[in-house]
């Protein structure tokens, strides 16, 4: 990848990372009540590593 990246690859890049964050701590509680112990990360649509899975971006 070249030193300097594009306006255009970067915005799609930084979409991907937001993607992959985890949800929320407060939707937990929202989905499953008060006692309910449960990572948030299971609630992001996209989980991916810049390890394993590739982009197209």
């Amino acid at each position: 990848m070249t030193r300097n990246k594009r306006l255009g690859k970067k915005l799609r890049l930084a979409k991907r990372i937001k993607q992959s964050r985890w949800a929320p701590f407060w939707t937990v509680p929202k989905i499953y009540g008060k006692t309910r112990r449960v990572h948030p990360g299971r609630h992001t649509r996209v989980k991916r590593n810049w390890r394993k899975t590739r982009t197209k971006a």
